[in-house]
């Protein structure tokens, strides 16, 4: 017997994947009874008869950009929905709940937030033992459900797997664990996970494996903070799915830290279909990899290429490059270690012009004189406001943005926006340009959506709804 209350569960924005935090909190509903429907707004519109019937509505914040996508939204639910109860849950949620509170939202919940998703639900309907809270960090153990799927927009409708000669593949989205249980102080899951980390089950895993294949899945991109919090885990997942699925082929996101630590396992990972790993090695200057606190070198970046090259595979690097630490000397020598690595192809053109953010509650905020590098906390950007010592710095992140941008509409190879970047970087700086010696011009596997997940939203992002 279904409850009578109706709840529609909202993603603004998740990378182009199939959303596992809609779909997981979706089942733990649906298992006790209660009507609900899922909406992606980044290959759907906001649905008006949606919204007019919903009693309950749930936003999934799990990053920046689904965060800005969300303020802007908000509007219109509120115009649609004046009646519903909002809440919102994610990374982002507890973080801006002041913000979000200002535009109707009531509820706020971090971490493993699906019991109290449950429990709002079972209050709205008078079957909760007791009220919840308005806004709860969770970071102890959950039961973990089958994600359900069902209502979601099929995989074909996001993003794909792109590598040459080959027609694009359909992706599926699995995370075998959340949380992690490093503290990077410019990351978002620090403030709210703490350096705590949650398993997902081997079962529940491998099911939903099997369930998005059947929904056409080629491909897997694990989600993970990082694969590798629990190699053990990762291992078993990844040898059980190759052996169900020889020819399924997948990513995932590794610290340069556990790629030394762990090399032995990279052979496994090629041998089970792995193409391509992410790193976030956000620089190759040590101060700042210091102050980030990222628990590795810049010789520990030269050294996990080789070996994951090694084993066959292929790095993804993210970076930080605009800081206020950062200078144009700085920039320049960033790009000269790409070229000394020849990771030109590996490395997607927005890595290069990516502005440090700094949310709410970021770890940064504790690191000793931080403070006095940045004004105040801007709410309509989500981040505090910062500018460079040397404007100079700053005018070259437009230029860069630019470039990428310029690039991306004229789908202008890797190549082709590197050597742009290296001219501007240059003329920035008053110098010539050495002539590039770039190497192959091969395409390498990759996401359709490379957007990084700390990056500010295009206007395209923020209207997508």
């Amino acid at each position: 017997m279904h409850n009578k209350l109706s709840i529609l569960l909202i993603s603004p924005y998740d990378l182009g994947r199939q959303s596992f935090a809609l779909s997981q909190a979706s089942a733990w509903l649906k298992d006790n009874n209660f009507n609900v429907e899922c909406l992606d707004l980044s290959v759907q519109k906001l649905n008006e008869n949606s919204l007019e019937k919903a009693d309950l509505i749930g936003l999934y914040l799990g990053m920046h950009t689904s965060t800005r996508i969300a303020l802007k939204a908000l509007p219109k639910i509120n115009h649609h929905a004046p009646n519903a109860t909002l809440f919102s849950f994610g990374l982002y949620a507890p973080l801006n709940q002041d913000i979000l509170a200002q535009h109707g939202v009531r509820y706020f919940f971090g971490g493993e937030s699906e019991p109290d998703i449950l429990q709002l639900a079972q209050q709205l309907s008078n079957q909760a033992v007791s009220d919840v809270k308005n806004t709860i960090v969770r970071t102890e153990k959950i039961a973990f459900r089958l994600p359900d799927r069902k209502d979601l927009p099929p995989l074909s409708k996001y993003a794909k797997l792109i590598q040459q000669n080959d027609e694009p593949k359909t992706l599926g989205f699995i995370e075998t664990s959340r949380g992690c249980k490093y503290i990077c102080r410019h990351c978002p899951v620090t403030p709210i996970y703490e350096g705590k980390f949650r398993i997902v089950p081997f079962d529940i895993v491998m099911q939903d494996i099997e369930q998005q294949v059947a929904m056409g899945a080629e491909h897997i991109s694990f989600g993970d903070p990082d694969f590798f919090n629990g190699p053990t885990h990762a291992k078993k997942v990844i040898l059980a799915m190759h052996k169900k699925h020889p020819t399924l082929t997948f990513d995932a996101t590794i610290k340069i830290e556990h790629i030394l630590k762990h090399a032995e396992l990279l052979t496994i990972l090629k041998d089970t279909g792995c193409l391509f790993i992410t790193c976030a090695v956000e620089s190759f200057d040590d101060d700042i990899l210091l102050k980030l606190d990222k628990g590795h070198t810049r010789e520990d970046t030269f050294k996990a290429v080789s070996l994951i090259r090694q084993a066959g595979l292929v790095i993804s690097p993210t970076f930080v490059p605009f800081s206020p630490w950062a200078s144009l000397k700085g920039y320049r020598d960033l790009l000269q270690d790409i070229i000394n690595l020849e990771l030109i192809n590996e490395v997607a053109p927005i890595q290069l012009a990516i502005r440090l953010l700094i949310p709410n509650g970021s770890y940064l905020l504790n690191l000793s004189g931080f403070k006095e590098l940045i004004g105040d906390f801007d709410p309509d950007t989500l981040g505090y406001q910062w500018q460079h010592s040397h404007s100079a710095v700053d005018k070259l992140q437009l230029d860069i943005m630019t470039i990428v941008e310029h690039a991306d509409q004229h789908e202008s190879t890797r190549q082709q926006t590197f050597a742009s970047i290296w001219q501007a970087t240059h003329d920035a700086l008053n110098t010539p340009a050495p002539k590039l010696t770039i190497g192959s011009s091969k395409q390498v596997p990759h996401l359709s959506e490379a957007w990084y997940c700390c990056a500010e939203p295009t206007s395209e992002h923020i209207n997508s709804f």
